[in-house]
């Protein structure tokens, strides 16, 4: 027997062991929640095991599928005991599609569920002691909020979703988080799919603007067939090309008009969005003469209702497709500069010192790079917004580390029935 048969057999015991030990079950209580979905009981020996679909007080015979030294993930099979809070889930599809995870629980318990979450991961990785958490702010619609949806390609050609294990794609029949008017879209939707296609993308617009947007991998070679007047967008490494209508939607935000390209990113939640405006120019308090920076500014949204309040605006956004719509969407301002970059290679070269700072990273958070920058200007204000409490809580104690001080954190729920949860934060130094 030579190395590499030796080498395959030990690989293969390892996995039937792995098999073993996955196909134990046992009974768990479960006593709280935990960022991703899940609610949390502990085995016999203490550690923790992640449950999916369950509510903190439930009693339930779960399956391990993944385990380690410290923790474990398993699946429920069967309620011992269920929460007189669960509720009837609204999707057929809900367990197999990895879209949703709280469809089970109340609407006001999710909030509450949201902001626990949040707390945990400011104590837990921030080290905050005891977080000035604020009441969560709910959706203006718990159901059909989502302007922009995302959909892979099952093997036979059909719209579809990634299942809650990861292992496929499977057909999608109904789904209840997008606007009517994308739904009304993806019902007429007739598509002869090819190889080049990864993944498709419809996003509505306001005034009834629709766009489906096409990812892939080499130029367009492909059928479609749309009844209603709609954008067709192709998008890959070799450019992108426009099959029908425009390259754009807009949306119409607090009296403000965004142009928003088919690469530019832009909140999901279209109804709750002014709210979240709202939010952050209250809490930048922003006196006229000031010089306000918004770093990961995309179209503008917020830049646009910082300026009206007669100050020097600086924003910072490094994807092209995005500035572009920026410099489209504050045009008839005059006091705003944009800067096209990374924010952590950026910051260090603008002049202006600033008053205060809005910043709205992606889901990673801030870059080493960029909360050097920042520190390094030292402003007086700071309004973070962060659509992952894990990153916010690294970051924040980087902040806290730097002098800062978090004065008040309060969660925005644009993404109702998922585990996903936006906050806004006021730091001060």
């Amino acid at each position: 027997m030579d190395i590499c048969e030796i080498l395959a057999r030990i690989h293969q015991n390892k996995l039937h062991f792995q098999r073993a030990l996955m196909s134990e079950t046992l009974e768990l209580t479960l006593t709280g929640n935990a960022y991703g979905g899940e609610s949390f009981g502990r085995d016999v020996d203490g550690r923790m095991v992640f449950v999916p679909f369950t509510i903190p007080g439930e009693v339930v015979r779960v399956h391990l599928v993944e385990e380690h030294k410290h923790w474990a993930r398993a699946l429920p099979e069967k309620w011992i005991e269920t929460s007189d809070q669960r509720i009837e889930p609204r999707c057929p599809h809900f367990q197999t599609c990895g879209g949703c995870h709280y469809q089970h629980i109340p609407y006001a318990l999710q909030l509450e569920i949201k902001a626990d979450v949040v707390r945990d991961q400011l104590v837990r990785i921030g080290g905050f002691e005891d977080p000035p958490l604020r009441s969560p702010i709910a959706s203006l619609e718990p159901w059909n909020y989502r302007n922009n949806m995302r959909f892979h390609l099952t093997e036979d050609g059909d719209l579809g979703f990634v299942t809650f294990d990861k292992q496929r794609v499977f057909h999608v029949k109904e789904c209840h988080l997008p606007e009517q008017e994308l739904t009304d879209l993806w019902a007429q939707f007739d598509l002869n799919p090819t190889r080049a296609m990864e993944n498709i993308s419809l996003r509505n617009g306001g005034e009834g603007e629709q766009m489906v947007i096409i990812h892939g991998t080499d130029a367009p070679d492909l059928e479609i067939s749309i009844e209603t007047p709609t954008s067709v967008v192709w998008t890959s490494p070799r450019g992108d090309f426009i099959l029908a209508g425009q390259d754009h939607l807009y949306f119409e935000i607090d009296h403000h008009q965004f142009r928003v390209s088919a690469l530019s990113f832009f909140q999901v939640n279209t109804k709750t969005i002014p709210e979240l405006v709202q939010q952050a120019t209250t809490l930048l308090s922003i006196q006229p003469g000031q010089t306000v920076f918004d770093l990961y500014s995309g179209v503008g949204l917020f830049s646009a209702a910082i300026a009206e309040s007669d100050v020097h605006v600086v924003a910072v956004e490094e994807s092209p497709h995005a500035c572009r719509d920026f410099s489209f969407n504050l045009d008839h301002f005059t006091q705003i500069d944009l800067y096209e970059g990374a924010v952590g290679m950026a910051l260090p070269q603008i002049k202006p010192q600033p008053d205060a700072v809005l910043i709205d990273p992606p889901r990673a958070g801030l870059s080493r790079a960029a909360l050097d920058a920042l520190l390094e200007r030292s402003p007086s204000r700071i309004v973070y917004i962060s659509c992952d409490p894990a990153t916010l809580s690294r970051d924040g104690k980087r902040l806290r580390a730097g002098g800062y001080s978090l004065e008040s954190i309060t969660p925005i729920d644009l993404f109702p029935q998922t585990f996903h949860i936006e906050t806004i934060s006021l730091w001060t130094i």
